[in-house]
């Protein structure tokens, strides 16, 4: 039986299946006769096993070659599809019979609108208003530009191919959905290519989002056109945009403000009553029955009221921790393996006018949004490699749009040949976009800055000392705050402060930076207890002391990226991270955290200017810089990095109270004699400003130094991130209350 569609050049085959009620679920054990297939759990299971088996086979080779998983999920569905040869097919055709794939497509259908509904917990809208005019360019041109050339190129192809009146209207679905740039199919490819926190991610998922506000309505507008297109009755088509905005409204009065006194019900520090988590659950499922049932698509409702859950702890932290796992990890490659199934690659003729034309509208939309993207982004000064990788994230396609396939293939707007070629060219994308990402863009390249950018270059050319400080816990505050007083901020060599606080992304989709005013209250914010603290400071010591407060919400594994680009971004000369070991009030050590450990290392490699490692033993943390002296060693060896600290260290002596010794280790061998004269002229310069007293120690001291870091056997270092000397004094066999603070000159320069 032939049923007419959109695509007139496709027909439909109606096969007749008999269900038997009430349903069988489970067998009866091995002792059964029956087929285990005829009953619905041992198939579901087997199918399921079946699926991943063959999925993680294939992905196991291809991963080390950077291919993601999306690629292997397409694979494994065409591999158990009808493309294979009729021996093949028998045994696949065994292990998904007709009257069982219903059951797993329901079930696929379901994780897909729990996926699409976290989706909306995790996108912050607030990124769009934000989004400054290269992002704003990028995303709409990116959508706008590909759209009209795409469109064009249908209607010039329908009238070459098939005549004006009788061509498939399928092929403007087709364009029209290749001028998309969905933003979680962008921001998962950018977390798996470790790139979401660079400079290139930021403006990746800022532009995205921006396409995505008209990707939403452009999407509203193709599925009620198709509503018309099939039924031929504006009366249900405006009876249907009608109950779509009733309930968007619904979800804006009732649904939002009864998440919010969800969250006034939920005391602070106690997860979320599962019985809320069960009452959402349910919503969701309502939302998208009642999508289905106005005509719209089933992820529409779920992803709607996504928007009603205010995202981060303690809600939207509550249901990405109990859903997004299992949906992640189990339902979402599921349904991509479904899709594929429905491939058939033999009903693709190459030389037939309907995949001639469907390629052609691949080709032109995906190379018009290329330069729709590449061409705002140079003319905004972003490196012509980098605008490159930006064109190729934003055409990237994922689960988004075989989503969209799979509901127009259901609703036979799209038949078999432009499905299965649809299908292929997503996972050609998945295959190729990746690797040409990863060979044009390199993360690390840009934090190599043009100019020389610490301390002592501040300090010869009179600037303010611009000083980024990395926040982890609350008593990294007063630590901080003592520092800076001891390194005596005046009129005349002022201190600009960067206050950055770190927080593990958690209940998010994209990171988020938030940049405070210092002046403002934030008591509702992620970090108000840091804004308050160092805008006090900065009002004790006006016209000294100047300070911005930031807020950075993202993954341990990418932090380094937030600190090196706000060190980047505002020319800052010195970069202070906490040491990531805790001392108590005894002087054991009360904690230890591994991950700050590992970040504090990448700062030191990849930092665009120098980097100090403060190491509080707890004196910082109380009022002891209040007494009217305190006392500062300097062990100076030679070389750049003691030079920093020793220039760091002059600044310290121009406040009252502070005497600075400064312990000097000479080689009886010089091995370099200009950078022995640079030591001596800086130790003088600090004598001469009337400083400390220097204590020189012959004995070659400096030699055995150096000698132990260049020591391929350098394996009893236990934090050799610190160097030599750091690494004593950081001990926990060394007794003794006194801070220690070390220092690297920048590394990285370009030319």
């Amino acid at each position: 039986m032939n049923n007419a569609s959109i695509n007139s050049t496709s027909t439909y085959k109606s096969q007749g299946l008999c269900v038997r009620f009430p349903p069988k679920t489970h067998s009866l054990g091995i002792w059964d006769k029956n087929e285990p297939f005829t009953y619905a759990v041992p198939a579901l299971e087997v199918q399921m096993v079946v699926i991943f088996a063959i999925t993680h086979l294939l992905h196991l080779p291809l991963k080390r070659l950077g291919i993601p998983k999306l690629f292997s999920e397409i694979m494994a569905g065409i591999i158990l599809g009808p493309t294979l040869p009729k021996k093949f097919r028998d045994l696949t055709q065994k292990l998904f019979p007709i009257d069982t794939q219903g059951v797993i497509s329901t079930l696929t259908l379901f994780g897909y609108m729990l996926f699409m509904f976290l989706v909306g917990v995790k996108t912050d809208l607030g990124v769009v208003r934000t989004a400054g005019r290269k992002a704003f360019a990028v995303g709409i041109l990116g959508l706008m530009v590909p759209f009209m050339i795409g469109s064009l190129t249908t209607q010039l192809l329908i009238k070459h191919f098939f005549g004006q009146m009788d061509g498939p209207q399928s092929l403007f679905f087709v364009s029209e959905l290749q001028a998309t740039s969905p933003f979680v199919v962008v921001a998962m490819l950018l977390k798996d290519l470790k790139i979401l926190n660079s400079e290139l991610g930021r403006l990746a998922v800022s532009s995205s989002l921006s396409c995505e506000v008209l990707s939403i309505t452009f999407a509203f507008i193709m599925n009620t056109t198709k509503s018309y297109m099939i039924t031929q009755s504006l009366a249900s088509v405006i009876q249907r945009v009608g109950l779509t905005i009733c309930f968007i409204l619904v979800v804006i009065i009732i649904i939002k403000p009864a998440m919010l006194w969800v969250i006034r019900q939920t005391p602070e520090g106690r997860p979320v009553k599962d019985s809320y988590i069960y009452c959402i659950i349910l919503v969701i499922l309502l939302s998208g029955a009642f999508s289905h049932w106005i005509g719209e698509f089933p992820i529409l409702g779920p992803f709607i009221l996504g928007f009603a859950i205010p995202d981060g702890p303690p809600l939207g932290s509550a249901l990405v921790d109990k859903l997004d796992s299992f949906v992640s990890g189990l339902f979402i490659p599921l349904f991509m393996t479904m899709t594929a199934l429905r491939v058939n690659l033999k009903a693709i003729r190459l030389s037939g006018p309907l995949s001639i034309s469907t390629i052609i509208i691949l080709i032109v939309s995906f190379l018009a949004k290329l330069v729709a993207c590449v061409v705002p982004a140079c003319i905004c000064r972003v490196p012509f490699k980098d605008a490159l990788a930006l064109g190729l994230l934003m055409s990237a396609k994922g689960i988004v749009q075989m989503s969209f396939y799979s509901f127009f293939r259901d609703d036979r707007i799209f038949g078999e040949e432009i499905f299965s070629l649809l299908i292929v060219s997503t996972m050609v994308a998945a295959l190729f976009i990746p690797l040409l990402v990863k060979q044009l863009y390199d993360p690390s390249r840009k934090y190599a800055g043009y100019q020389r950018r610490n301390i002592t270059e501040s300090t010869r050319n009179g600037h303010e000392i611009r000083v980024v400080l990395c926040i982890h816990r609350p008593d990294n505050i007063l630590a901080f705050l003592n520092l800076l007083d001891a390194s005596h901020p005046s009129r005349e060599s002022p201190i600009m402060v960067y206050a950055l606080h770190l927080i593990e992304l958690h209940g998010r989709a994209s990171p988020l930076f938030i940049s405070h005013h210092c002046h403002q209250s934030n008591e509702n914010s992620y970090s108000g207890d840091v804004v308050y603290a160092f805008s006090r400071h900065e009002r004790q010591n006006q016209g000294s002391v100047c300070t911005q407060a930031f807020t950075a919400i993202s993954p341990h594994k990418l932090m380094h990226e937030d600190i090196c680009n706000l060190a980047l971004n505002k020319l800052a000369s010195l970069i202070i991270l906490p040491f990531h070991k805790k001392w108590a009030v005894d002087g054991s050590i009360e904690s230890e955290d591994l991950p700050l450990r590992s970040l504090n290392c990448k700062i030191l490699e990849m930092a665009p200017c120098s980097v100090g490692i403060l190491i509080d033993r707890g004196l910082l943390r109380g009022d002891h810089l209040s007494e009217s002296s305190q006392c500062v060693a300097l062990i100076f060896f030679g070389g750049n990095d003691d030079q920093e600290a020793l220039i760091y260290a002059k600044r310290m002596v121009g406040k009252p109270g502070i005497i600075l010794t400064v312990v000097r280790f000479i080689s009886k061998t010089v091995v370099d004699e200009k950078e022995n004269t640079l030591d001596s002229d800086t130790l003088n310069d600090v004598i001469s400003f009337g400083g400390g007293s220097v204590v020189f120690c012959g004995g070659g001291g400096e030699r055995w130094a150096r000698n132990c870091i260049d020591s391929p056997g350098n394996e009893w270092a236990e934090l050799p991130e610190l160097g030599v000397v750091g690494d004593i004094l950081a001990s926990s066999d060394l007794k003794g209350r006194a801070s220690v603070f070390v220092v690297q000159q920048q590394k990285h320069m370009v030319g």
